[in-house]
């Protein structure tokens, strides 16, 4: 079955004079080790969410504003951050997921980010729903 999906996640910082909104766009496994579901009750394992994100800067790199209207921000950052990369740049280990940064073009957008009405990023796409059971996941709130 071929499901739409989403993720939410925080707004992690914010460079008013260069228009720039950093953060997590997706996270797979938390700090502590424990997968993460997403709002809708999907986890995306970290293969997958490598894929996507590195299928992204590749082929896109453009924001929508909700899903919809397009062309209001670019990607500037992207890295998938896996235990790997963590112990490569000599730091603690951290989540797995994807962060991100983005330059915000529209004003009404960027409006949006500052008066905190736009506090997340939003990742949506389309895969194979699989029911599986998550031992000790943590649930997105």
């Amino acid at each position: 079955m071929v499901a739409g999906w989403e993720v939410r996640a925080q707004i992690a910082k914010v460079d008013d004079d260069r228009r720039l909104a950093f953060g997590w766009a997706s996270i797979a496994v938390d700090g502590e080790g424990r997968p993460v579901v997403d709002h809708q009750g999907d986890y995306i394992p970290v293969p997958e969410l490598e894929r996507a994100a590195y299928d992204y800067v590749a082929k896109s790199r453009d924001a929508s504003e909700m899903h919809g209207r397009r062309g209001v921000a670019t990607l500037v950052e992207s890295v998938m951050m896996t235990p790997e990369k963590y112990a490569a740049m000599g730091m603690p280990r951290g989540p797995i997921g994807w962060w991100v940064g983005f330059k915000v073009h529209d004003d009404a957008v960027w409006n949006a980010v500052k008066a905190g009405a736009y506090r997340e990023f939003s990742i949506g796409g389309s895969g194979t729903r699989k029911a599986v059971r998550i031992e000790g996941a943590n649930h997105a709130a």
